[in-house]
């Protein structure tokens, strides 16, 4: 008998344990879910029909070839409850590609819905590239936009090498594979070779200001100097429809496509698997959940990169960091 109890308490405690991990496994996959939520683009409300939101879509920071508002945008396109997409624009610019990417994304959107920019604070070379596509372009006063232009940049330290001693060697299939090189002066014809890529880049640029602004080509080209203009001076040279703020935009929303001024606001982001819970992102909503959001704050990093052909302001930064 004594047998008998003691092995049926172990039964007990197996059960008693499985119990207990299946209980652990469900909270932690509804703490998963929920943080998932939280960190989602839309906060689950896009299948909150209704009389339908406003989407609202950061594009910030260095734009890089393939930018995170992307699939944003294309989501809120094809969102039934979205009736229209407002972009709050803070960026410098970056890749020129990443720029054009954006550029294509927000024509597709404006397709189906209307879309307004919204400069909040700097929107110069290929953050101004995005802006163009939307159906209206807003800015502060005080905003920085412009910079309109292509810059492709590089360094050769062949003196530096030979300082220390170093000699540098390479075989190449052709005189201007490689170049330019920063072991060596560029090779005849090289800088030639980048500059016919900068003007390509460059007359495109000007001709998508020139159609999306409705001005003539010598004036696209004229403001097309690398200058950089304030929101007041960028309607004065019809770069932007008017100076304002999210306000001014969902006016012209209101009065120009019949959205109603109180649909309510949300802001779209990139979606976060489940699994990101220990992304950034994540563990700074799961923070916020927790009452942690302060302290998270200070201890959570920013990451930025830029690669490509490039379409940047670089002057100094205005308010915040967008560098």
């Amino acid at each position: 008998m004594e047998t008998e109890a003691i092995l049926e308490r172990r039964r007990l405690r197996r059960r008693a344990s499985f119990w207990r991990v299946t209980a652990i496994v469900i909270f932690v996959v509804a703490v998963l879910v929920a943080v998932s939520r939280f960190t989602g683009d839309t906060l689950n409300i896009e299948s909150l029909e209704g009389r339908g939101q406003v989407a609202e879509i950061k594009i910030d920071g260095f734009i890089g070839t393939r930018p995170a508002a992307l699939d944003v945008i294309d989501r809120a396109k094809e969102a039934g409850a979205v009736k229209a997409i407002v972009l709050h624009i803070n960026s410098g610019g970056g890749a020129a590609s990443g720029g054009e990417a954006l550029y294509r994304a927000i024509r597709q959107a404006s397709e189906k819905k209307p879309v307004v920019a919204v400069i909040d604070g700097l929107g110069a070379s290929a953050a101004y590239m995005a802006a163009i596509g939307a159906d209206r372009v807003v800015a502060r006063e005080t905003a920085i936009t412009g910079s309109i232009g292509v810059i492709f940049q590089y360094a050769h330290f062949e003196e530096l090498l030979k300082k220390v001693g170093a000699q540098y060697e390479e075989v190449k299939s052709a005189p201007l594979k490689g170049e330019p090189s920063i072991f060596s002066p560029p090779a005849p014809g090289a800088e030639a070779m980048v500059k016919s890529v900068v003007d390509d880049t460059f007359d495109w640029f000007v001709n998508l200001v020139a159609e999306r602004r409705g001005m003539p080509q010598p004036t696209a080209r004229r403001l097309a100097d690398g200058s950089i203009f304030t929101g007041r001076q960028a309607l004065g040279n019809g770069l932007i429809d008017a100076v304002g703020d999210e306000e001014e935009a969902r006016a012209w929303l209101a009065s120009a496509r019949g959205v109603p001024r109180d649909l309510p606001a949300h802001e779209w982001k990139k979606d976060q698997p489940v699994v990101s819970l220990f992304t950034s992102g994540a563990a700074a909503a799961f923070a916020r959940l927790v009452g942690l959001d302060p302290v998270a704050s200070q201890i959570l990093p920013e990451r930025l990169a830029v690669d490509g052909l490039l379409s940047v302001w670089q002057g100094s930064p205005i308010g915040q960091s967008d560098r």
